[in-house]
């Protein structure tokens, strides 16, 4: 299993130093609790205080990529000889990001990603919005995994997971900040079963959120075998780690029946039918026809 702790803690409205030590110290218990990877809410770095219900000055906690405050989280990283997907209101010219960093078990940067799709019926309309849907290889102990990001709004418009897909990613890292409800569940639970990847979602507990951070790994059943759960965990409503394996080699072994194992697989696409949406065909999938 990789081993994911989904780090449902809580922070400190816009209070850089407080959160830095919190977030290591979590890292700490997230390793101790046999962790590959940590992922943070959205925004840690000032607990996504940014005023919706009064005004509040967030800007000057807006950091650099190269921070000795992500620094921080990168020797811990190395440290530890463990991930850690952490977010941070970053540093940008005209107006700051919402962004997430993953860095790997060695300290090193592999994946960036702002996010997308701004709430900008709020201050976070402010904000400066990514421009990219990216994957990158992580080395982990059971070699490389791809992986994509989507942060919090970002989930909420289904071209980003199949866009991550088609880009190769095994697994989604998802930082949030609101309310897990019923059809959220449901949202993720579908983006995994649609696009055969595990996806991950940490949330901020009650009260600033309600907690259940959550994980699916996108396995409705083995090749040809009974069907089964595709939740892997679902935390409750206060601060907890809430740890998700998965099963990595499973998502691989389904995807290689479906994807190019069976000519009415799942994953028969029919690109040319989208072109309102400008989709193309992925590489294995031309390599199968």
């Amino acid at each position: 299993m990789l081993e994911l702790a989904l780090l449902q803690v809580e922070g400190v409205a816009n209070d850089l130093d407080a959160n830095l030590e919190r977030g290591l110290a979590a890292c700490r218990e997230a390793k101790a609790r046999g962790a590959d990877i940590a992922l943070f809410p959205e925004m840690w770095s000032i607990n996504y205080e940014l005023g919706w219900e009064r005004p509040v000055d967030w800007r000057p906690g807006a950091i650099a990529r190269d921070s000795d405050w992500l620094n921080r989280f990168r020797a811990l990283a190395g440290e530890l000889e463990m991930a850690i997907a952490v977010t941070y209101l970053e540093a940008w010219p005209k107006a700051p990001r919402n962004t997430m960093t993953l860095i790997d078990r060695s300290g090193r940067d592999v994946l960036t990603h702002a996010k997308a799709h701004l709430c900008d019926w709020g201050p976070e309309g402010d904000l400066s919005a990514g421009d990219a849907l990216e994957t990158a290889a992580l080395d982990t102990r059971l070699g490389p995994v791809r992986v994509g990001a989507m942060i919090c709004y970002d989930r909420e418009f289904p071209e980003t997971a199949r866009t991550l897909m088609l880009k190769g990613a095994e697994l989604i890292l998802s930082p949030n900040s609101c309310d897990v409800n019923a059809d959220r569940k449901a949202q993720l639970r579908g983006q995994a079963y649609e696009n055969m990847l595990a996806v991950a979602l940490a949330n901020y507990p009650a009260p600033k959120n309600n907690g259940h951070s959550i994980a699916f790994d996108g396995v409705p059943g083995e090749p040809d075998g009974p069907e089964r759960d595709m939740l892997v965990v679902e935390g409750g409503e206060g601060e907890e780690i809430v740890l998700a394996g998965i099963d990595i080699d499973l998502i691989r072994r389904l995807r290689a029946f479906e994807l190019l194992g069976q000519p009415k697989g799942r994953y028969r696409r029919r690109p040319e039918l989208y072109a309102a949406m400008g989709g193309g065909a992925t590489r294995a999938e031309e390599g199968g026809r």
